[in-house]
């Protein structure tokens, strides 16, 4: 939690971006797991609720008058029953004083405050939890289908504003979360041998997460499919000879971490490894030198794709004029998802408001029609103050290889013969958390998790 003047600050900022009505942001409540008392652990706040009002209980809800400048935090006191098997939780007005709020009352009185402001226009951000779909709906009469495009533009872009521009505070927040994830990465690459599970490697990741930090900022990606994006790990054994990609996160002081690296599981690259490995090398380092306020992401991602389309067509993957190739999408083969997206405290941050609202603006739009491009998830103009992930990836996806091959789509870019022979190879990902500084950008976390790949093989050696 930061000081009591920050979230003052941020509540006053809100409250001129939206002008006028009522805000009314939902903390999120204990879902349960498998049966009422057994629930996800721990509780995980909602993001604006937290950076707006600053605490992790469950079952509250903060409200804000604009016209009256009346703020609000609504919830109920916990019972002795509660205390009991939870432990003694300060109460609501308490917890409201520490955030700068003078004014509290009890859920039951939350329906009956909002019906005496209206007309007024309520707003609030797109719910993603079923028990607030259904609180809105008792609350303001609309229908869970209708949610999503009724919540409040004003709103979301006021939030989006603030909340893409870190302060110091909080990159100093996403750069303790780097530390971890230094640790979890590391952790990863010296247990890797033969016979392991990707479970087992995958379980210390995720231990150390829990250890150091709150938990992991997503699902841990660990997988020798390294093709499959969001590949889960599984029981099968590390395998001489191929690849395994580790994708992991954690959260600290409500902040994520987020990188990706590739090793090959006995230690060393074989040569076609290392030719593959070594393009998305060369494009993660490139954004180093291109990435700087003013410049649009989306136009980063896309040097990124012309890179590494020239360097396929060096290894007789791709041919053709590059320019032609990457507009016509021929490099979604080997990258289908974007360069990168916003992080904070969020792993995709604020990515339920609407990628439209956080990615993009009304200079910059997604085109949601091209295979690969649909994926970009940031494509507006980078500002000092951003934080946003480099995560360039060449794989070999087999049935996307068949689909493509059978329709013959970019034949003219693509050299399918040589192509169907890297069907067993996997897929390769590094990335990084990159913060945009007043005159370029810089990785975030003191110390940089081994990817140069002699570096990588030496390390991996000395464990």
């Amino acid at each position: 939690m930061f000081d009591k003047q920050t979230y003052i600050r941020r509540r006053a900022e809100l409250k001129r971006l939206v002008d006028k009505g009522v805000i009314v942001l939902f903390g999120n409540n204990e879902a349960p797991y498998n049966y009422p008392a057994n629930g996800y652990a721990p509780m995980r706040q909602d993001s604006s609720f937290l950076y707006y009002f600053g605490q992790h209980r469950e079952g509250l809800v903060g409200v804000i008058d604009i016209d009256n400048d009346e703020e609000w935090l609504f919830g109920d006191d916990i019972d002795i029953e509660d205390i009991v098997w939870m432990g003694f939780v300060p109460s609501v007005a308490d917890l409201a004083a520490e955030v700068g709020v003078t004014r509290t009352a009890p859920m039951k009185s939350l329906a009956t405050y909002l019906s005496s402001r209206a007309p007024r226009p309520i707003h609030y951000l797109p719910p993603y939890r079923h028990d607030t779909k259904i609180a809105i709906t008792e609350l303001l009469g609309i229908p869970v289908a209708q949610q999503k495009d009724a919540a409040s533009l004003p709103l979301i872009q006021a939030v989006v504003k603030m909340r893409a521009t870190k302060s110091a505070e909080e990159i100093a927040y996403i750069e303790a979360a780097c530390e971890v994830g230094y640790v979890m990465h590391t952790t990863a690459q010296m247990l890797i041998k033969l016979g392991l599970t990707e479970r087992f490697v995958a379980g210390q990741v995720d231990g150390i997460a829990r250890s150091l930090a709150q938990g992991n900022s997503f699902a841990t990606i660990f997988s020798q499919h390294g093709e499959i994006m969001h590949g889960s790990p599984s029981d099968a054994a590390l395998e001489d000879g191929r690849l395994v990609l580790c994708d992991a996160g954690c959260e600290l002081n409500d902040y994520c971490s987020d990188h990706t690296r590739t090793m090959p599981v006995n230690g060393k690259f074989t040569q076609r490894q290392l030719e593959i490995y070594s393009i998305v090398e060369e494009c993660h380092d490139y954004v180093l030198n291109v990435a700087k306020p003013g410049v649009k992401y989306q136009d980063v991602h896309f040097a990124v794709c012309r890179l590494m389309a020239e360097r396929l067509k060096e290894l007789g993957l791709m041919k053709g004029d590059t320019d032609e190739a990457v507009m016509a999408g021929a490099h979604a083969m080997f990258l289908p998802h974007g360069l990168g997206h916003m992080m904070g405290m969020d792993v995709h941050d604020m990515e339920g408001l609407g990628q439209i609202h956080v990615g993009f603006d009304e200079e910059t739009r997604p085109n949601l029609e091209q295979f690969g491009t649909n994926c970009l998830r940031m494509g507006r103009r980078l500002q000092e103050g951003f934080v946003v992930t480099d995560e360039p990836g060449i794989y070999f996806i087999p049935h996307l290889i068949d689909l493509w091959h059978k329709e013959g789509h970019c034949k003219e870019f693509i050299n399918y013969d040589l192509l169907e022979t890297y069907k067993d190879f996997g897929g390769i990902r590094i990335e990084d958390d990159l913060l945009i500084t007043a005159d370029g950008c810089r990785f975030l976390g003191t110390k940089r998790i081994p990817y140069h790949p002699q570096e990588l093989e030496d390390f991996m050696a000395s464990k």
